[in-house]
């Protein structure tokens, strides 16, 4: 659409989580290092939460990814699961044939095996949940009992939990109190700062080809920085528009003009201060 216009190679601020635009941002950089010393590390539980739009799921890519070549991984982007259906899926991430098993019992036996199998090569088994505030509490719990699955020297599974700030009350419970004192590290993350919206433009514009000045104003920067409250998600959504109104215009630098025009678009955004009242 805009992307000849700007001397863009493809569209700089889809929504869908690209790991080649992940921009280590002081939080977001902090989170990626202590998963990946927590798993080295082979701890049991590890948890980090977010506000919606802060850029979870594409963490999530990002750590398996890393962990690639480096341990067998099982992952569930949607846990909304009973229980007898969470082990059934960590099976089948795992390529456990289940299929065979009459309950319950059989299929954790068949996991148990499975995973001492895999312990013995040496590389560590990481389940990650994404969205894990949508898992009903049975179902958390039975995620607890499949932890206990290790032998006397190794802990045959670890489990990464990525949600929003829902999870954390969820697991305030005291029915939840044993799930809870496992979680050896946990990291929240934080909104992008004002120079950190900056930078995160900047790279996301380079990493779609873009090769000239400055392409949003100064004041352009500002007023999408606080429109967007530092959430890569809005600030993706309010830099899209943005580029689209210039370029609906002929114009080859982002205004705050056109900035204006996108948060005016833009119901989840909420304007700050006098601008809200202006508008």
């Amino acid at each position: 659409m805009y992307e000849s216009h700007f001397g863009l190679q493809e569209a700089p601020f889809a929504l869908t989580p690209n790991t080649r635009y992940f921009l280590r941002a002081p939080s977001h950089g902090d989170a990626l290092e202590l998963l990946l010393v927590a798993l080295g590390e082979r701890e049991g539980f590890i948890k980090i939460t977010g506000e919606v739009g802060t850029g979870k799921t594409l963490l999530c890519r990002l750590l398996l990814n890393e962990l690639e070549s480096k341990a067998y991984t099982a992952y569930l982007p949607n846990p909304h699961l009973a229980p007898d259906a969470l082990y059934e899926a960590v099976a089948e991430e795992l390529g456990v044939d289940v299929s065979r098993c009459a309950n319950t019992h059989q299929v954790l036996k068949a996991l148990n095996a499975a995973l001492i199998e895999l312990a013995m090569e040496q590389k560590p088994v990481v389940l990650v949940i994404d969205e894990a505030q949508a898992m009903p509490e049975d179902t958390i719990e039975a995620l607890r009992l499949l932890t206990n699955l290790e032998t006397e020297s190794t802990r045959l599974l670890q489990v990464v939990l990525f949600g929003q700030p829902e999870l954390d009350a969820m697991l305030e419970k005291d029915s939840l109190r044993q799930l809870r004192q496992r979680i050896t590290f946990h990291y929240r993350l934080m909104p992008l700062t004002r120079d950190s919206v900056a930078q995160y433009l900047r790279h996301r514009l380079s990493q779609a080809g873009y090769n000239g000045p400055e392409l949003f104003s100064a004041g352009a920067l500002r007023l999408l920085s606080r429109a967007a409250g530092g959430i890569p998600r809005l600030v993706n959504i309010l830099a899209h528009k943005s580029l689209l109104a210039a370029w609906g215009q002929g114009d080859r630098v982002i205004s705050r003009g056109h900035v204006l025009r996108a948060i005016r678009d833009t119901e989840s955004v909420r304007p700050p201060g006098l601008l809200a009242r202006w508008l």
